[in-house]
Formats: C-alpha cells, structure tokens, sequence
C-alpha cells in the first residue's frame, strides 16, 4: 500500500507515519531526505533520530529517492520517506531536472511492493511565496504531491494532529 500523509508544519504528519510504520507488522526502514546546513537543522535531525526506534535502518538520502525506493521496497519491508518537500528543495539547490526526478520516483512508485509512506508538506494553502525559488518550490512541491497522490492507495491530510482522510480507505483503530 502506498500512503502519503500531508500537512504542514508541526501537524502530526511524521508522527502518524511513524504510528503506521510501527503498526504495519513489517520491517521498516525510514529514509530521511533533511540535510544539516546548520546547527539548528542538525538538531532537528539529532531529535528525530532519537525519537525512532533503535530497531529502525534509516538511510540518509537526500537526492536519490528513487534509485532508493527501488532497492529497498520488498513485500515484507515498510518504507518511511520523510519527506518530500525537503526532498523537493535537495533537487532544486542541486539544480536537478525537477519534472525528470518526479517521474523517476512516480515510476518508481508505481512498481513498489511493501508498504510505502511518503509525508509531504502541503504547501498550496497559503498565500502566493515572494521571489522566484519560493513560487518555484511551492509548484514543484504541488505538483509532486498531486502525481503521488494521484497513485496513492490513500491520502491523509494532518491538521493539528487529526488525520483526515481524503481518499482511500479509514485508518486503522488506534492510529
């Protein structure tokens, strides 16, 4: 099954996903897009880390989602992508094709086995960015999330930490 779980900042989006992982019974691996330009970024990314739990692999892969998500994903396996618009911003400071890199992980996507969750923010409800990367990185994100939605088996949206779904099928009790 394929998930993604939008939101925004601080939504409960990569808390629910870490609850579906736990509850999906299978092996998870958590792959993490963020790199740490930064002491507060770094942090952030210590924190996560401590928070998941030890029997976890993570990867740290912050371009080649793709090539990833291809070589991991087996029916047995939870596949944990955290997350899509830090992934996003990786390949536009890269200067990566965006269009190329998004059917390379659409396609991608469309032969996965297993269990994949991709969290994502949803950047398209707030107000128009101010300079030309700001609106480039708003498009290439809606436009990710609207292409990996388009082949998700569900799709929730977090608001405040309530899960909404807004296709496919009810959340498990007790997620």
């Amino acid at each position: 099954m394929i998930r993604l779980i939008l939101g925004g900042a601080r939504s409960g989006k990569s808390r629910l996903a870490e609850q579906l992982a736990r509850a999906s019974g299978r092996e998870v691996t958590y792959i993490a897009t963020a790199q740490a330009h930064d002491d507060e970024m770094q942090a952030r990314i210590q924190r996560h880390r401590d928070e998941r739990p030890a029997h976890w692999q993570t990867l740290e892969e912050p371009l080649a989602l793709a090539a990833t998500l291809l070589a991991r994903q087996a029916p047995e396996h939870c596949l944990l992508i955290d997350c899509l618009t830090l992934w996003t911003t990786n390949q536009l400071l890269a200067g990566a094709d965006m269009a190329a890199e998004r059917e390379a992980l659409c396609a991608a996507l469309q032969n996965a086995r297993g269990e994949i969750l991709l969290v994502s923010n949803e950047t398209g409800m707030g107000v128009v960015p101010m300079g030309e990367l700001s609106r480039r990185f708003s498009d290439e994100a809606g436009w990710l999330n609207q292409a990996v939605a388009a082949l998700a088996d569900q799709v929730v949206l977090t608001v405040a930490g309530i899960p909404l779904v807004i296709k496919g099928p009810p959340l498990e009790p007790g997620v």
